[in-house]
């Protein structure tokens, strides 16, 4: 693909747009209308909570189903988002920073004192912009935050099947190809059986609706998480029999660490007295677990993230560092976030928290500070 190609390509149309509207459309009206489970989120600190329908597995089914059955028909292609996937990433794009705008406008003149919809506005306009203003802002009975990490997920998962669709209509799946699709299809799906869990994490519950949340979701998410997939599309691997053994163990140990420890995390705020691994928890300050996964090292939840990130990268060798790009950056970020964890705990658990770091002395990997 030459430059110039390229640069054509990041063009953003109105179809794309159209593609865009009809997507949120289809969010908008199956997460209102199929069954789901009806979570209570955290206890926010002006004693009121928000209750979230945890009902994207049926909805993501759902779409699947109609996106087959809409191909079988000839009415749409499979690799539709494969074709168009330069020119949906610019329109996504924009379409990010417009929301993130409007979010600001409205955040800011807004009078609630309630915890969701109160205005936290800085002397700086880039970082109340990037940050955000209001904690979960709604439109038309919309969660916006909630909303928006669903439909980078199931873009996400969009995508790879549309790139699965290209590789049918060239001829060319791969071993590889099937390697990468299978782990990530296992970890959507996973997410959105365990969709509840989200209730709990940090984005939900403390950080503000902004262009870092909004972009990460609609954008970052889909786009990034799919390299690996964009790289394969193009670029032939051969995998050994030992390769491909390495790789499903790396996935495996991955997810029993990722979805282990947020699980823990999980059930004990709901109940404290739940057992882990068969044992009554231990806990600092009745509020810090250092039970399972807790107990070995902070935020070993991160761990498991890191490893699910490689096995997605490990199908396609190491020729390049390009299809890497994601288990590097995603590196940086959870470094970054621990630390801005561990500034926050300290200064909100005090005491309770040194005591916690020096029961649980390991950051993320276990014998590593």
């Amino acid at each position: 693909m030459d430059l110039n190609h390229l640069l054509n390509s990041l063009i953003p149309s109105w179809n794309s747009a159209g593609l865009l509207l009809v997507y949120f459309t289809y969010l908008r009206l199956a997460g209102s209308v199929l069954p789901g489970k009806l979570v209570p989120g955290v206890t926010l600190s002006d004693g009121s909570r928000l209750y979230y329908r945890c009902n994207g597995l049926a909805s993501l089914v759902l779409l699947v189903a109609l996106l087959g059955l809409g191909a079988w028909a000839d009415f749409v292609s499979p690799a539709v988002i494969a074709d168009r996937g330069l020119e949906l990433l610019s329109t996504t794009f924009i379409f990010s920073v417009i929301v993130t705008s409007l979010l600001c406008a409205v955040g800011s003149k807004s009078s609630s004192q309630s915890s969701s919809l109160k205005p936290y506005v800085t002397r700086n306009k880039l970082n109340d912009w990037w940050l955000g203003i209001q904690l979960n802002p709604h439109f038309m009975g919309i969660d916006l935050k909630f909303f928006f990490v669903r439909a980078g997920m199931m873009g996400w998962l969009l995508i790879n099947l549309s790139v699965l669709g290209k590789c049918f209509e060239n001829s060319s799946l791969s071993q590889s190809m099937i390697l990468y699709q299978l782990f990530c299809l296992l970890y959507i799906l996973d997410y959105f059986i365990h969709e509840e869990y989200m209730t709990s994490t940090w984005d939900i519950i403390a950080e503000r609706l902004g262009f870092m949340l909004v972009f990460g979701d609609l954008v970052w998410i889909p786009y990034t998480f799919s390299i690996q997939g964009w790289w394969l599309l193009y670029n032939k691997v051969e995998l050994t029999t030992a390769a491909v053994i390495a790789n499903c163990f790396v996935f495996l140990i991955g997810y029993m660490v990722f979805r282990g420890a947020n699980k823990q995390k999980h059930v004990f705020k709901k109940n404290p007295k739940a057992l882990i691994w068969g044992r009554p928890p231990k806990v600092i300050g009745g509020k810090l677990l250092v039970s399972g996964y807790w107990g070995i090292a902070r935020h070993c939840n991160y761990l498991g993230d890191l490893l699910l990130a490689l096995s997605f990268s490990l199908p396609c060798g190491i020729s390049s560092p390009v299809p890497y790009f994601y288990p590097i950056y995603l590196l940086i970020l959870l470094i970054w976030r621990e630390r801005r964890d561990e500034a926050r705990c300290a200064q909100k658990y005090k005491d309770v928290w040194a005591e916690y770091c020096n029961v649980v002395p390991w950051r993320i990997l276990p014998y590593v500070y």
